[in-house]
């Protein structure tokens, strides 16, 4: 018996003329698109943005505020700044953030070493300035013992302490050595926007911030700078950019801790909140192998609210594959 069997027809793919066609000015759509983005992103920004503030200079701390640049000039001699006192990776003076008892700055290592006094102070003095007083109060300084320089920069550090809004021109007469010369002289450097390219580094283009960052944040304007705009530590800090306006929100897990105990009231606050950022990234990569954590998915199955309509057409199918899975 023979059977018959029908010849197999072959798809015929059809000619895209045989389609309709309608005119498309795709200039016209990008011009559209472009303007509406331009005038989206400028109402967006005026509304969400945060304002650029101009960074903040040397020359307009000493402009603002020239008694706490004498000061901070002062506090570097004296090795009483907050740079002087800081330990690795600047210097060894101390012990740096710990973290259960193991220094870790300590093991690091000084890696960028500043010497205060001579770096942020002698130094751009010695080479921006050719006043004889000067030149002379810096001779009278390198010849001094190291008890001597010390002696007359704590004495002097002391009398501005006591002299009314610590101006250094009310300052008690006293043993003081040539620091009040060198400590004016510090002041007029940075008055003048000379002090910012004598901090600069030494390579061509000067781009090394590091020095001119640690002398601002030995004085105390950078700090009344950054209060005045919320950005103080009890503030939030980096949470915020300026003003009230929301700053990096993708950084509120780090800086969450910063608030609670016992970070809060911790001296070891940093190193304790990195330890603590790398023990839940940790969890987080190791999640697929915690029993239990792993299981929130069956247990809270969200993944189904999201795929519901494809969940709903496949209700009866047997072992449904994943949604977007390549089907066997």
């Amino acid at each position: 018996m023979t059977t018959l069997t029908r010849p197999r027809t072959q798809r015929v793919t059809p000619d895209s003329h045989g389609f309709p066609t309608r005119p498309y000015d795709l200039v016209k759509e990008f011009v559209l698109a472009l303007a509406a983005i331009v005038v989206l992103t400028a109402v967006l920004a005026a509304v969400f943005g945060s304002p650029d503030e101009k960074a903040l200079t040397l020359q307009d701390w000493a402009k603002a505020a020239p008694n706490d640049v004498v000061a901070t000039a002062v506090a570097e001699l004296s090795g009483d700044s907050g740079s002087a006192s800081y330990g690795p990776p600047y210097n060894s003076a101390g012990t740096g953030q710990t973290l259960l008892g193991v220094p870790l700055q300590k093991w690091a290592g000084v890696r960028y070493p500043v010497d205060s006094a001579h770096d942020l102070v002698l130094t751009p003095l010695q080479r921006a300035t050719s006043d004889p007083a000067v030149v002379k109060a810096l001779g009278e300084w390198s010849v001094a013992t190291t008890a001597q320089r010390a002696q007359w920069a704590s004495t002097y550090e002391a009398a501005l302490g006591k002299a009314p809004d610590g101006n250094p021109a009310k300052v008690a007469a006293g043993q003081y050595g040539p620091v009040p010369a060198i400590a004016a002289a510090f002041e007029r450097l940075a008055a003048s926007g000379g002090l910012e390219q004598q901090l600069g580094g030494s390579t061509f283009y000067r781009s090394d911030p590091s020095r001119q960052l640690l002398l601002l944040a030995d004085g105390s304007y950078l700090e009344d700078q950054a209060r005045a705009r919320s950005l103080g530590g009890d503030q939030w800090g980096m949470m915020n950019e300026t003003g009230n306006y929301p700053g990096q929100p993708w950084l509120w897990l780090y800086t969450f801790w910063y608030k609670v105990p016992p970070f809060s009231t911790s001296d070891n606050a940093d190193a304790l909140v990195w330890g603590l950022m790398m023990l839940l990234t940790l969890g987080l990569v190791l999640v697929p192998f915690i029993p239990g954590l792993r299981d929130l998915p069956r247990w809270i199955p969200v993944h189904r609210l999201v795929w519901r309509d494809w969940y709903r057409r496949n209700a009866g199918a047997p072992s449904s594959p994943t949604p977007g899975a390549p089907a066997p």
